[in-house]
């Protein structure tokens, strides 16, 4: 068994191995290229006509460019463009074959994409749209031009046409904008034997096909048939008999986090989705449920770093300020602010220098406190574990967590600034302005989130940067405060 599972360990590494070594190869490739051009430049550049004729050895690099970028995966084609400075993405995305265009497209971050796009005439556009199943069209749609959609709408079949609409009127956070078209559905009256004859008929299974759909004459859905029962049981079964009821069926409206809860829970690779009246629409699969939650894991990273929308790390200086400049705007107003809650003390400040070595200290564990608590309860938000009605029970546990650990670390500073600065007084000062300051942080941990879902707004948007600007400011005052009366 370990011998087998030795031989194995390599082939887990091998398709990230495989891209790096792409990547080395092609920039290695662009780099000859670049040095070629400017030789053949430097010796035409005197010479009359305007842009030099290519070399021999250039064309020869163009085409082993091309042969590698052919045996790559769309997807791998995609990482590497996103890696690549923005003249040389147009250089290779400019070598891709245009049948590919579509997948890559796809595959790509949505700032890099706006930029192949922008790179490319209507044509181009059609035919790598056309060339994309309606839901996978769906995806790009928001990134094309309006032109460019009526050019693919004409060139669709009439189902196409309804799919496509279809797919497009579901907001991005929903079911039905996971969902695709590709189920195979039976009926719960024909035998296994008839299901297998049907199957045949087609060239390949849709991906990730796992489970047929048992549905009767009016697509109401009835179950699902795993292909595993299939193989199994006799082929003189009626479907009816071996299929099951699904562990859930997905509505095409509710939101998309229910259908990734779903597939964790019940560790799933399809899932039929159903309208309210339970007719079967389509089916989202695993590999969609991925791509959602690795997406709304990078938003939710982004909006903690205060970044409005995903960035290309090769955009303009423009570009980038745009996406940029909001948060830190804010964090500019917080930060005068607490510089005033500061300024306010100053002769307090004066009279015992010590205090300015141990209010950051305040502020900073009440800034880490605040933060872990809204941590969580975003994270429960998403789960859906959290609610409104519980907004009490979470306040009293998590004020009950900052009194223990506001007691606790607030007892060992104002030990060690009794130490320091010889005063007992001081040291009671700091137990008293942590413990204080970690109920305000924790109170707003809760409150901040909670109140941004009641309003309809994103809690992981902004909600550490309003954390930070209330412990900063109210740490100062607190600790500030304190010492003015007590010690000063």
């Amino acid at each position: 068994m370990s011998d087998r599972l030795d031989a194995r360990a390599p082939e887990r590494s091998e398709p990230r191995e495989r891209v790096q070594d792409a990547l080395v190869e092609i920039t290695a490739l662009l780099r000859r290229h670049r040095l070629v051009e400017g030789l053949i430049q430097e010796q035409q550049g005197g010479a009359p006509g305007g842009a030099p004729a290519p070399s021999a050895v250039a064309a020869r690099i163009r085409t082993e460019l091309e042969d590698k970028l052919a045996g790559l995966h769309p997807a791998d084609i995609a990482w590497i463009l996103e890696t690549l400075p923005l003249d040389e993405r147009l250089y290779i995305w400019n070598l891709v074959k245009a049948d590919r265009d579509g997948e890559i497209l796809v595959e790509a971050s949505d700032a890099v994409r706006e930029s192949l796009i922008s790179s490319m005439d209507t044509e181009e556009l059609v035919a790598a749209a056309e060339a994309l199943p309606t839901d996978e069209i769906a995806a790009l749609a928001p990134d094309l031009p309006q032109e460019v959609m009526d050019d693919v709408f004409q060139g669709l079949s009439v189902e196409d046409r309804e799919e496509l609409r279809a797919a497009m009127s579901f907001d991005e956070d929903m079911v039905g904008a996971l969902m695709d078209f590709d189920d195979v559905q039976v009926r719960s009256d024909v035998t296994l034997e008839v299901v297998l004859r049907y199957l045949r008929r087609f060239d390949e299974l849709p991906s990730q096909t796992d489970q047929l759909f048992v549905v009767d004459r009016h697509e109401t859905l009835l179950g699902v048939l795993p292909l595993n029962r299939i193989i199994v049981s006799e082929p003189e079964t009626l479907v009816a008999d071996v299929m099951q009821p699904p562990p859930v069926k997905l509505l095409q409206h509710e939101k998309a986090e229910m259908a990734a809860s779903a597939f964790e829970r019940y560790d799933l690779v399809s899932a039929p989705v159903v309208d309210t009246n339970g007719k079967l629409v389509g089916r989202v699969t695993v590999d969609e449920v991925l791509d959602f939650v690795r997406r709304r894991g990078e938003e939710e990273m982004l909006a903690h770093g205060g970044l409005r929308e995903e960035e290309d790390v090769f955009a303009s200086v423009w570009k980038s300020f745009r996406n940029r400049w909001a948060w830190l705007a804010i964090n500019l107003v917080t930060a005068f602010i607490a510089s005033r809650v500061i300024g306010a003390f100053e002769g307090s400040i004066q009279r015992l220098v010590a205090l300015a070595a141990l209010m950051p200290i305040v502020a900073g564990i009440g800034g880490n406190s605040g933060n872990q608590t809204i941590t969580m309860i975003v994270r429960a938000a998403a789960l859906g574990q959290v609610t409104q009605e519980k907004s009490r029970q979470l306040i009293r546990k998590e004020l009950t967590v900052a009194l223990i650990n506001g007691l606790i670390w607030g007892g060992v500073m104002g030990a060690v600034a009794t130490i320091l600065y010889d005063r007992v007084s001081l040291g009671l000062v700091m137990v008293l302005a942590m413990t204080l300051n970690l109920l305000l942080a924790a109170l707003m941990g809760v409150l901040i989130p909670l109140t941004m879902l009641k309003v309809g707004r994103d809690p992981a948007v902004g909600s550490s940067v309003m954390i930070t600007a209330v412990t900063d400011s109210g740490g100062f005052f607190i600790f500030l405060g304190l010492a003015t009366l007590l010690l000063v």
